[in-house]
């Protein structure tokens, strides 16, 4: 066995263990493309082994994507298959753990009519309505982890040749989720007790609103009376305990849905939709989001920001810092999984449930009541900077420094 290959075992060990942490009996369910193939099948003999009944695994091919999105007709994308989301709601209603290998190209779609783009993500999001409740109040255990495939490879180190990229992207892998350690999973509770310390102090302040400055940034978000800090380990509707994304370097809660105001500017590029958003600023007015401008994607961002009334407004706000290791190893990723574990970000769209006490047991109501935003869309885009403070307010108006320079000051 090679090393790489020893590496995958222990990458795919590590995502069942301690991404899922799959339990006796229990039913697996895996998204991968066809080139990720290697590493679904480790993860199901992973799964099996630590005691899984049924391991399924949805395959997919971006080569068929992209030729679907030029031939087929318009109607395709207006609506979503009734057989997919029934297989889907067959996993959640028997509790399966939900695992995500990305490895898409960020280019994917480039040069696709936005329109069709928007419509298929706007069938998708209304479709899958119960899959992304039961995700976002922790009902299940889920992960997203990430696969190196040679076009996202060489999007992230285009100097270098195919096989070169690729080998490098696999190491910026393995190094992000801790895979060199000793031993990575006591690595891994380490670094979620680190994080668990950060959402305590959090807690503790309670803070009324942050107010975020940086170059082209000025931005304040409102919070939730009950809002919650979180951050690394989630506990599911059966009392297990998961990591919902490897690799994790944020701390995260919802902002008050109408109690954002200001304007703020993007750091790194977004990949969505195949697409990629980049330099862009979005200002916002009682937290709706009243003008969109971008150097590249403009249309995709529109497409976005309309896909429904919810996501005109946010849905998470996360703090991560300018000297985390992802941001300190001078990768850009184009892919948000890692790069929004560079950066601060925030999230258009809906929020997590269990951003706010008692909320995992909220109707969608009444977690609107409690000021979380609803929408069939999340998607989270970057803000951090080594330039960025952030000032937590308290309802008093006391000031307390939370960042100073891209970094933790509290």
């Amino acid at each position: 066995m090679t090393q790489f290959e020893q590496n995958l075992e222990k990458y795919a060990e590590l995502i069942v263990k301690v991404g899922v942490n799959v339990q006796q009996g229990q039913e697996v369910f895996v998204n991968s493309t066809i080139e990720s193939a290697p590493l679904a099948r480790l993860v199901a003999a992973k799964a099996y082994e630590a005691g899984a009944s049924n391991v399924h695994v949805d395959w997919t091919d971006e080569a068929l994507s992209r030729l679907k999105y030029e031939k087929a007709p318009d109607e395709v994308f207006t609506s979503y298959p009734t057989w997919e989301v029934a297989k889907r709601e067959a996993f959640l209603d028997k509790r399966a753990a939900f695992i995500s290998i990305v490895s898409s190209n960020p280019d994917l779609l480039k040069g696709i009519d936005p329109q069709r783009i928007g419509n298929h993500q706007k069938a998708a999001g209304q479709a899958l309505t119960k899959y992304r409740q039961f995700i976002q109040s922790d009902k299940v255990s889920w992960t997203v982890v990430a696969a190196a495939s040679e076009a996202w490879a060489e999007k992230v180190f285009p100097n270098a040749s195919a096989e070169q990229a690729v080998e490098q992207l696999w190491t910026a892998i393995f190094d992000s989720v801790r895979l060199h350690h000793e031993d990575p999973v006591q690595a891994w509770e380490a670094h979620n007790n680190n994080l668990h310390a950060k959402v305590d102090i959090l807690n503790e302040q309670h803070f009324h609103k942050l107010h975020y400055t940086a170059p082209g940034t000025d931005l304040t978000i409102e919070l939730p009376e009950k809002h919650l800090w979180v951050g690394a380990s989630s506990t599911n509707e059966q009392k297990v305990n998961f990591m919902a994304n490897m690799p994790t370097e944020e701390v995260f809660t919802v902002p008050y849905r109408d109690g954002v105001d200001g304007y703020v500017s993007s750091t790194k590029p977004l990949s969505y939709g195949g697409n990629l958003i980049d330099n862009f600023k979005l200002t916002f007015e009682k937290g709706r989001i009243v003008k969109v401008e971008a150097e590249q994607g403009q249309s995709i961002l529109e497409q976005l920001v309309n896909t429904d009334e919810g996501a005109r407004y946010l849905g998470e706000v996360a703090l991560v810092p300018h000297q985390s290791p992802i941001s300190e190893s001078n990768i850009l990723f184009y892919n948000t999984l890692f790069d929004e574990n560079a950066s601060n970000h925030l999230a258009i769209g809906s929020g997590y449930a269990f951003n706010v006490e008692g909320g995992k047991q909220m109707s969608q109501d009444e977690l609107r009541a409690a000021g979380v935003n609803t929408s069939i869309t999340h998607v989270d885009f970057m803000i951090g900077s080594a330039e960025m403070n952030i000032d937590g307010i308290l309802k008093d108006g006391t000031s307390v420094p939370i960042f100073r320079n891209g970094n933790w000051a509290i």
